[in-house]
């Protein structure tokens, strides 16, 4: 199907998405914050504009006359762009702000479960004074909690009262520098268990989920080390994870439909991808929050399976009548691992990559994130840069793929090698 999509965005998952767009003959006109060389060579147009540059984006769109627009990282979300493009009648197949809220305000999204009685709930507490957040502390010193800005994260802004601090006065700190930034603080009962990714195309109404996944938020193996963006991220064969219960897959992607449900009885229209991040506890399946966008890094790993038509789904979000016929994915396994700069996430200390993408082998690929320069000789920056993936029959096996292609990446690099890998399995809580 040919059509003209726009796509906002310049990370990997928008090269994963950017890729089944060409793939699937669309025409793709795209408006990234900085040159992603994979994007760049997709593109029939590119044009730099960043979260900020609403007014640009609005006239952009309004010269190129997209199919539709498809808005994907949460910075661009949060801001009002998807509403202005809206006002403009230009068809988009993301969520505008009031739909974001889902993501962009955590108190939103747990005032919207209770309100509904929508399972999976945990016990919260909002705070708008450090006095009565550290008073809360000191009087619950034999429970833990995640202490968690309101707003967006990147991953990176939760905190656990055991694993992140070395007393309670600690936490109160931390807690009392979100108040005098945000405002607000939000405490959310700490729960363990195996996290999990699901993932669907929605209109509002109906729902088409992806394969289930797994995010692997610690910088280190044995989940060590400060929380990132996302390490790495694997998916498993029918969909599912072998770790994760099939009644359990079913309760969350009940939860996820509750939610689409409530939102549009309080006349909240959400369309393009919504993705709830949950936990498999004793005690059941516990939301551990919900994004109105497709994951990163988990949605790539989606992309690189998807095997229906991106362009007509995104059309048909665009017109507010989700076509599932065209939705299928592959029965396969993947893995994904990210390259990072060293030191990241607190201290990078980026360089040049020389990578060899010659006679990839389909079961194989690179997609290119936060770096700038060529295909064979990107600039790291201080995020994430390459997120190499296999493609294979098992987990276990995906994992050896990337690992076997490690020889094409040169340079000073960290990576998480133990994501997928037979040992990692062994310790999952099943």
């Amino acid at each position: 199907m040919k059509a003209k999509i726009m796509l906002i965005g310049g990370g990997g998952r928008e090269d994963a998405i950017a890729r089944k767009i060409v793939e699937n003959e669309g025409t793709l006109i795209s408006v990234m914050p900085f040159e992603n060389p994979s994007i760049k060579r997709l593109c029939n147009k590119f044009f730099i504009a960043g979260e900020n540059d609403a007014e640009k984006i609005i006239s952009l769109a309004r010269e190129e006359k997209p199919d539709v627009v498809y808005v994907s990282p949460d910075s661009f979300l949060e801001k009002p762009i998807v509403d202005a493009l809206q006002y403009s009648n230009i068809k988009v197949a993301s969520p505008d702000t009031k739909a974001f809220q889902i993501e962009s305000s955590k108190i939103f999204m747990r005032q919207l479960l209770k309100r509904f009685g929508i399972q999976g709930n945990l016990k919260y507490e909002i705070f708008y004074d450090e006095y009565d957040a550290g008073k809360f502390l000191d009087s619950q010193s034999n429970k833990e909690f995640a202490i968690k800005p309101a707003g967006l994260t990147g991953g990176k802004g939760v905190k656990l009262t055991d694993v992140h601090f070395r007393n309670r006065d600690e936490a109160k700190k931390y807690a009392a520098s979100i108040i005098s930034r945000d405002k607000k603080v939000i405490f959310e009962e700490k729960v363990t268990g195996e996290e999990f990714s699901l993932q669907a195309f929605t209109d509002g109404m109906n729902l088409s989920f992806f394969p289930l996944a797994q995010d692997y938020k610690r910088l280190m193996d044995d989940e060590t080390g400060p929380n990132t963006g996302g390490m790495g991220s694997i998916t498993g064969k029918e969909m599912l994870l072998p770790f994760i219960r099939r009644d359990n897959v079913e309760k969350a992607k009940d939860i996820v439909k509750k939610v689409i449900e409530s939102l549009y009885s309080e006349g909240t229209m959400f369309k393009g991808v919504i993705y709830g991040q949950f936990m498999q506890t004793t005690s059941g399946v516990k939301v551990i929050e919900f994004n109105g966008r497709m994951a990163d890094p988990e949605g790539i790993n989606c992309m690189a399976l998807y095997d229906g038509d991106l362009v007509e789904t995104l059309l048909s979000l665009g017109n507010g009548n989700l076509k599932t016929s065209s939705i299928h994915f592959q029965n396969k396994a993947s893995v994904l691992k990210y390259i990072v700069a060293e030191g990241y996430p607190d201290n990078p200390a980026p360089g040049k990559l020389k990578v060899n993408n010659k006679d990839l082998p389909e079961h194989f690929k690179i997609y290119y994130s936060s770096v700038k320069g060529s295909m064979e000789e990107p600039e790291m920056t201080g995020s994430r840069s390459l997120a190499l993936l296999g493609i294979g029959e098992t987990i276990e096996e995906a994992s050896g793929i990337v690992e076997t292609n490690l020889w094409r990446i040169s340079g000073k690099y960290y990576m998480r090698h133990g994501i997928g890998t037979a040992a990692s399995l062994k310790k999952k809580h099943f």
